[in-house]
């Protein structure tokens, strides 16, 4: 067994300048860890994101092969602490098997994948227009055009994600891809399992004879950390993966800097989920166990949770809420990641109750088991109540839903239309009902990063087409995605080269294409090389 420091790694060397503590929690039971992880001091995170610089000036000239072989030693390295890794998580977010080897698995696959991205190569977009010295009324110069790696960056781990929006998740993965330094400010609920990760990361790093400041892990349970990492002059974005309320504020501290930096928050979302008549009438019983499934799915702490359900009103609708009232109340509440979170929701649930107009079905309370637990809740409004009061969109984060019934399917579209940005959508309808749904899905398009026809939002694939991502208040740039291959763009900038000899240009926009990368040449795709 790994033996647990408590401190800092900056830049491979573990740290503890600091005296305020804390400790991590045992959700099934409210006891406090052993040990103590001390709060980083502004001069580690100063000597951090230095040392992060350092390395910048070394890793952004590496070549795409070298970078895919660092995340496919990062991935092995984790998979040697797979067992003591899925324990400590366990341990500390009682969130068990199989989601978290599974989910462990998917961060190492993450790793691969953008791995195998790089070796491919095209994801620079390199796109070429050659010289036109006899073009009137003036010639045009040569202008190539690609990516380029942004510099060191910041990713705040995620509490719901331990393992695939932590340490060495999606954010950290895309980032090390395109070359840049990562400093992660590790999540307070999960410390022990972020200094695992911090050691087979380090491992890599020293494995591929990468500089140190390559990777740095800060922790911290207060605002300060992440607040003095944010406004550190060197760094130059940031990942974020949480509340609405911890995403803002560090975009606004991002954007007060004497120099902005961009911040890809993605910072939750109620995605409304739409059921048409004909879905119930159709298979009503098995919309009731798939909305039940997706709802409660790790205790409801999903970004993609379908918190919001949005339905006509008929005998048959008040008869299908009644049925998914009473599959909520059969199944039993699951533990909470930790004591802010069921704090949170109780409050949550409390002002939507309060705010008027809106029935509470069933749950509403923290139940009482020991451990961090809340009720399995369903509550009831209408249209014009919800649409008169903005209080009722806000997120319920946990198992929480609360159904909007509508008088007719205009009133429906209307209804989402006073919606904020949202990362999902989601329709329930049957095939002879496509036309009919087509105002609801064009009202969700604008309103979402992804639209979904007879699915769940929870289960998020992680592939070149996946966006994961949308208008805010859902993100803070609704042009990128946090999850997929693309992901690796919000960590790059585009730099084009106007008349630049070869021998200074990169390989991707050499006349010969040593890399045999696909790129735009001339308007057009192509993997040929440029004929003198």
């Amino acid at each position: 067994m790994t033996s647990l420091t408590g401190k800092n790694s900056i830049a491979g060397q573990w740290s503890a300048q600091g005296d305020e503590t804390f400790t991590s929690v045992d959700p099934r039971t409210k006891q406090p860890g052993d040990v103590q992880f001390h709060n980083a001091t502004k001069a580690e995170i100063d000597h951090a994101v230095n040392e992060a610089a350092a390395a910048f000036q070394e890793t952004r000239h590496y070549p795409a092969s070298k970078l895919a072989d660092f995340l496919d030693t990062a991935a092995e390295e984790i998979e040697k602490l797979r067992e003591e890794l899925v324990e400590t998580a366990d341990y500390e977010t009682g969130l068990g098997s199989p989601r978290l080897p599974g989910e462990l698995t998917r961060t190492t696959s993450q790793l691969k994948a953008f791995a195998s991205l790089l070796r491919e190569g095209s994801y620079v977009d390199a796109i070429i227009d050659t010289a036109m010295p006899d073009r009137q009324p003036a010639p045009r110069p040569d202008l190539r055009r690609m990516l380029i790696p942004i510099g060191p960056v910041a990713v705040f781990s995620a509490s719901n994600f331990p393992f695939a929006f932590a340490t060495a998740g999606g954010d950290t993965a895309s980032a090390f891809a395109a070359g840049c330094p990562v400093i992660v400010k590790g999540h307070p609920g999960h410390p022990a399992t972020t200094e695992l990760f911090t050691v087979a990361l380090n491992n890599a790093v020293k494995a591929c004879d990468f500089p140190a400041g390559f990777f740095s892990m800060v922790q911290g349970n207060g605002v300060e950390v992440g607040q003095n990492l944010v406004q550190h002059p060197l760094l130059e974005a940031v990942g974020f993966t949480g509340s609405l309320r911890g995403g803002r504020a560090l975009y606004d501290s991002a954007a007060q800097r004497p120099r902005p930096i961009p911040v890809y928050a993605e910072m939750g979302s109620v995605n409304p989920f739409v059921i048409m008549p004909g879905a119930i009438e159709a298979r009503g019983d098995s919309l009731v166990d798939t909305l039940v499934g997706s709802a409660t799915l790790g205790a409801g702490q999903f970004c993609t949770n379908p918190g919001l359900v949005l339905i006509l009103e008929s005998d048959a609708t008040q008869d299908f809420i009644q049925r998914y009232t009473a599959a909520m109340q059969a199944k039993q509440p699951e533990v909470m990641l930790n004591a802010s979170i069921e704090s949170g929701l109780a409050r949550a649930v409390e002002q939507t109750v309060g705010a008027g107009g809106v029935d509470l079905l069933t749950g509403g309370e923290v139940v009482d088991g020991g451990g961090f637990c809340y009720a399995h809740t369903v509550m009831q409004t209408n249209s014009t109540t919800f649409r008169s009061n903005p209080k009722l969109h806000e997120e319920h984060f946990g198992p929480v839903t609360l159904f909007i019934t509508c008088p007719t399917l205009d009133d429906l579209r209307l209804t989402l239309n006073t919606l904020e940005g949202q990362l999902t959508g989601t329709i329930q309808a049957e095939a002879d009902e496509v036309e009919a749904a087509r105002p609801v899905a064009e009202a969700l398009r604008e309103r979402v990063g992804r639209l979904i026809w007879n699915g769940v939002p929870t289960g998020v694939e992680v592939v070149y087409s996946q966006q994961h991502g949308g208008p805010y208040p859902a993100t803070t740039a609704p042009g990128t995605t946090s999850v997929g291959m693309t992901a690796i763009k919000r960590f790059m900038r585009p730099l084009a080269y106007q008349s630049i000899p070869s021998p200074l240009l990169p390989d991707a926009l050499k006349d010969e294409n040593p890399l045999g990368i696909l790129r735009i040449v001339n308007n057009e795709y192509t993997r040929e090389p440029i004929q003198s």
